[in-house]
């Protein structure tokens, strides 16, 4: 065992981080609290003059007293159609909730926000949902109030493969792997839509706001001349007295809160993985002591042991080949007690084995032979994998060519993409190029992947890539005759490197899902012990097989 971390001396530097840190995380708060209010007060004071409650009001209601939602995607769609006036969040509010001392997820309709209506993030959104619940064999909640697919994006929403149809395909294929699933209608619930309810085990709908049905009163009249109300047509009575369609009926949101933690309290107990779990230790040193560990400016160093000091139980490791591949820190810990395999970034300048200094962040041939075997040390013994990215890509130019860099690059690719145990992702500054599949990033099935509020993801760095794109500009502008001056060369690399940086950044990731949420640095604890929990619901792990490893 191998005790990391100092106490910090609370430096000038030290403040100077501290404070740069507290206000990104003050920013992405403030950000977050404007996105909870959906479609904006006034659509909020509508809701409510129905007797109905928002989406994060009913969610509210429904975990236990006093515990803990784990919001995922909140920060869906940001930014995106604003020619439609937006979409807050999707139009959905989702994550992980404990009902009965139980995980779920939930998923909900939000209202307020053109009536529920799905855009084509919504979809990508709920499909994420799915993905989450099925890779975790999680019970799932549906709290359905929504008008349907918004028609003026109809294209982007209805016909391909990871579109509106492939919902209702996992509604089925959730149900024949034996994952609970429970919907109730609080609001419309038109055409397709109609399916995602009844597709559910069990459906409850609320008696004069809840309806579902194939096509509303318009259209049908429109289609077969038949004129008819909705509520006539697939209101609660109807669908539940009449068609046979939901299940139970109640008289409001409370009640059918209600009804769902009854129901749910009485599921039987479900088989766990039986991932290693003891008695939670705190760090010996303040988790909020990372603001003042991380710098400034990501391309800056900072040792990761001091950052793991204040992430694992007792600040304490069982490092896995300390001396080598030093540029990654593979080891086992616990995190709120959690037995963990950590394969973290050292951002710090180290020394190889052979006496040369390797740049922090950057992935050598060591590193990766180092991280590959490490992976599949997790694997054979069951441990689930903890990624903490800081990287910058792979090491480059003829040494590392002709020393097998993309041989060794591809063996740690080939261990994270065959990983079989539960792999939990945090992006703690840079994730750039091939550095983000290596250190398992969104394309190699993290069962969650969380970025901190500085984090940035894209193919390389902001200043590299600007001048990269400078150049072929110019050469463009060139072939057309037309020679830029000096001062018009560095405008123009200064709005490429604005617009390159800008989407690079936290929020642009997780507007696109590229993340699942972003994090105070000070609950990384918490995020990762929530994940573990609802990963240790699946017992059903493949066999683990990297197939083919060059050596």
């Amino acid at each position: 065992m191998k005790e990391i971390g100092s106490p910090i001396l609370q430096n000038e530097q030290f403040l100077k981080r501290e404070d740069n840190y507290k206000n990104l995380v003050r920013k992405i708060k403030a950000l977050h609290d404007k996105i909870k209010l959906g479609g904006g007060e006034k659509a909020i004071e509508r809701q409510h003059a129905k007797g109905k409650l928002t989406a994060r009001e009913r969610i509210e209601k429904l975990i236990d007293e006093g515990s803990e939602f784990y919001e995922i995607n909140s920060f869906a769609a940001h930014g995106m159609y604003k020619e439609y006036g937006g979409a807050p969040s999707a139009g959905t509010v989702m994550g992980v909730g404990e009902i009965n001392g139980e995980k779920f997820f939930i998923v909900a309709n939000d209202a307020t926000v053109k009536a529920g209506a799905w855009f084509p993030m919504t979809a990508k959104k709920n499909l994420r949902a799915q993905e989450i619940a099925m890779e975790n064999r999680l019970p799932i909640i549906y709290l359905v109030d929504s008008a349907g697919v918004f028609l003026p994006l109809q294209e982007d929403i209805f016909p391909d493969k990871e579109h509106f149809g492939r919902i209702f395909r996992n509604n089925a294929k959730m149900s024949a792997l034996g994952i609970p699933q429970f919907a109730a209608i609080m609001g419309p619930c038109v055409a397709g839509g109609a399916y995602l309810p009844i597709m559910s085990d069990e459906a409850l709908i609320v008696d004069g706001e809840g309806s579902v049905f194939l096509a509303g009163a318009h259209l049908v009249k429109a289609a077969i001349g038949e004129v008819i109300d909705n509520e006539s047509l697939g209101g609660a009575k109807v669908q539940s007295n009449i068609s046979g369609v939901t299940d139970y009926i109640v008289k409001d949101d409370n009640e059918g809160l209600e009804l769902i933690r009854s129901l749910t309290g009485k599921y039987g107990p479900r088989k766990k993985a039986g991932f290693n779990r003891i008695t939670p230790k705190p760090p010996k040193f303040s988790p909020e002591e990372i603001y003042g560990i991380l710098p400034e400016d990501n391309f800056k160093q900072y040792d990761t042991y001091e950052l793991l000091a204040r992430i694992v139980d007792d600040s304490v490791i069982d490092e896995y080949k300390a001396g080598y591949g030093k540029t990654i820190v593979t080891a086992y810990a616990r995190i709120d007690g959690w037995s963990v395999g950590i394969v973290a970034n050292q951002r710090s300048v180290v020394k190889s084995e052979k006496g040369e200094m390797q740049i922090g962040g950057v992935i050598y041939s060591d590193s990766a032979d180092k991280a590959t075997r490490f992976i599949m040390n997790c694997n054979q013994k069951n441990i689930p994998l903890v990624f903490l990215q800081d990287v910058t890509g792979f090491m480059v130019g003829s040494k590392a060519e002709h020393g097998g860099i993309i041989k060794d690059g591809a063996k740690m690719v080939n261990a994270v993409a065959n990983s079989v145990v539960p792999k939990i992702t945090i992006i703690v500054g840079n994730s750039f190029g091939a550095g983000n599949y290596a250190m398992c990033g969104k394309a190699y099935d993290p069962r969650f992947i969380f970025a901190y509020p500085n984090s940035r993801i894209s193919v390389m760095g902001g200043t590299q890539a600007s001048n990269v794109l400078l150049d072929i500009k110019l050469k463009q502008m060139k072939k057309q005759g037309k020679v830029f001056a000096e001062k018009e060369k560095k405008k123009l690399l200064a709005e490429i490197q604005k617009s390159y940086d800008e989407k690079g950044e936290p929020v642009y990731a997780a507007s696109r899902l590229w993340i699942d949420e972003i994090i105070d640095p000070a609950k990384t604890r918490e995020y990762i012990s929530m994940a573990l929990e609802v990963s240790n619901n699946n017992p059903e792990m493949e066999k683990f097989n990297v197939g083919v490893i060059q050596t």
